[in-house]
């Protein structure tokens, strides 16, 4: 499971009316509403699914207001959660968590030592399809010490531990009520977790409603209902808003922007909207496919050249209107130990064409791709087809490329396909997002080993050996030093081979009308703190 991410935009606004249709599937929002009947209503690109949050079929925004985790991270490190502390042994193989008392989940069952125990053996269970999260290979044993107290033992130290124990999915918890067979990984029953919202209507490829927990442990929300309507990306989502349809645009957990950021200036140009942005969340890329021995893309020198041939300034300025920045690196200097000098690639489509005549790919009078040895220098780029800047995107690179000799076909599918591509290594190029923020470095390093992520990227590579070593040296490592010398090396092998062709640094951004306060961000680019939220 790897998530093919762009850009996320919310716009939260009240809903003034709504047609018929919408009337018969979610009730209509008061003309003027107190605070306590207050309804957002998003859309979405994609049914909710099965939100198991074991697995990951289902949409992270609706697991975010649902289920949680022990230890939460924010921007000034990890914090208490569903955890009030934590202990961390000596040898940091045993990690105890004293939890919070009081707290149960959605159905009545008790939040205890024992649910926790149950959650996470469940989900080791299942241990082969978390192997992106390396914490799953090595939890060795957990266990329950009384009803506050539980105790999770590592095979070895592992630095992330915390970091991974506070993500989205898998490590957050369900009410045992819910699970099949004594687990998870076959199915739940139901969706009952200790959140701040309760799952109570869902109405495949059409809605699902949220209404807030009353019994929630950290305060009833002032946003009574959340609900979640399906809608196609683009013109569609932009009319169902402009109606009143909708009141919120929410883009789907693949990070795809659902609407343009024309469109998105628009309404905050009307005076009726503020903008809240967020810090660099992400990098928006092109992947590249070292080990399609087959293709051109297989030869640094190819890589390294498209590199230079694109234009981050333009994609920057011109097709994201400046809500995003050029990117120059595989993470921006805001990310954990990314703070790295490496090698400096600017816009520079001269050196692009040195660096191909340089490797044997000549262009013959009044052609238009280069060749070597009869072999055309073609490719293909795959792009999400939901996302209404990566087609855009994508086009202006292939005329970039082209002025360089390159010919790249742009081939649109819908995520799934394109993450399936991914882990099967069906690709010469495709676009795509690190983690961001709660998840990196670690998270999309991690993946460069993993064949449902990066492996097909990374192991054509020259220092392919060395790159793997490192990589588990910089999990097995507690010395904080050693750490940071060893990610920089990491992401110096990366950067050289030109395997990840960054694009811009992507924010998470909120349009939201002026009343709406408590807009704020959490570590992770796939969900917002509707909790926090209130209408003035």
């Amino acid at each position: 499971m790897f998530i093919v991410q762009m850009i996320i935009v919310c716009v939260l606004a009240l809903a003034g009316c709504s047609s018929g249709k919408e009337a018969a599937s979610v009730p209509a929002v008061q003309e003027s509403p107190s605070p306590k009947n207050t309804e957002l209503i998003y859309a979405t690109a994609k049914d909710i699914n099965d939100i198991n949050p074991h697995l990951y079929t289902g949409s992270m925004p609706a697991q975010g207001m649902i289920f949680e985790s022990l230890v939460e991270n924010t921007k000034d490190g990890i914090k208490p959660y569903l955890a009030e502390s934590w202990d961390i042994s000596k040898d940091q193989k045993e990690y105890t968590f004293h939890l919070r008392k009081n707290i149960k989940f959605h159905d009545g069952e008790p939040f205890n030592a024992t649910a926790v125990k149950q959650n996470i053996d469940a989900i080791q269970a299942n241990a082969a399809k978390h192997a992106w999260i390396k914490l799953s290979t090595k939890i060795v044993n957990s266990e329950a010490l009384d009803e506050h107290t539980f105790k999770l033992v590592l095979s070895e130290p592992y630095s992330p531990a915390l970091i991974e124990l506070s993500m989205t999915r898998p490590y957050v918890f369900i009410s045992p009520k819910d699970f099949v067979n004594g687990g998870t990984k076959g199915g739940v029953s139901g969706y009952h977790g200790t959140g701040p919202y309760v799952l109570t209507e869902h109405k495949t490829n059409e809605y699902a409603t949220f209404e807030a927990n009353k019994n929630y442990w950290g305060g009833e929300p002032a946003i009574h209902k959340i609900t979640a309507k399906v809608l196609p990306s683009g013109e569609t989502t932009l009319l169902a808003l402009q109606k009143g349809e909708i009141n919120v645009v929410f883009t789907d957990d693949r990070g795809t922007d659902s609407i343009d950021v024309e469109a998105m200036n628009r309404l905050t140009a009307s005076g009726k909207y503020q903008l809240v942005r967020s810090e660099p969340m992400n990098t928006k890329m092109i992947v590249a496919n070292s080990s399609r021995f087959s293709s051109p893309v297989s030869e640094a020198a190819v890589r390294e050249a498209i590199w230079y041939a694109i234009d981050r300034e333009t994609i920057s300025k011109t097709i994201m209107n400046g809500t995003e920045t050029a990117a120059n690196a595989l993470f921006s200097s805001n990310v954990n130990y990314a703070d790295v000098e490496l090698k400096q690639r600017g816009y520079d489509p001269e050196a692009a064409k040195k660096m191909l005549e340089q490797s044997g790919w000549t262009l013959e009078s009044g052609a238009s791709a280069r060749t070597k040895n009869g072999k055309k220098l073609a490719l293909k780029v795959y792009y999400d087809s939901n996302s209404s800047s990566q087609k855009t995107e994508a086009e202006f690179i292939q005329s970039s490329l082209k002025n360089v000799g390159i010919q790249l076909e742009l081939v649109g599918e819908d995520s799934t396909s394109i993450a399936k591509r991914r882990s099967t290594g069906d690709y010469d190029l495709l676009f795509n997002q690190t983690w961001g923020l709660a998840y990196d470095p670690q998270s999309t390093i991690a993946g460069f080993t993993s064949e449902s992520a990066y492996l097909y990227t990374t192991k054509g590579i020259a220092k392919e050996d060395e790159l793997y070593k490192k990589i588990n040296e910089v999990t097995l490592s507690t010395d904080e030093k050693i750490r940071k010398s060893l990610y920089a090396d990491i992401m110096t092998i990366v950067h050289d081979e030109a395997v990840f062709i960054p694009l811009t640094n992507g924010k998470m951004t909120v349009v939201a009308p002026k009343n709406v306060k408590g807009i704020s961000f959490k570590q992770t680019q796939f969900e917002l703190p509707f909790e926090r939220m209130k209408f003035e």
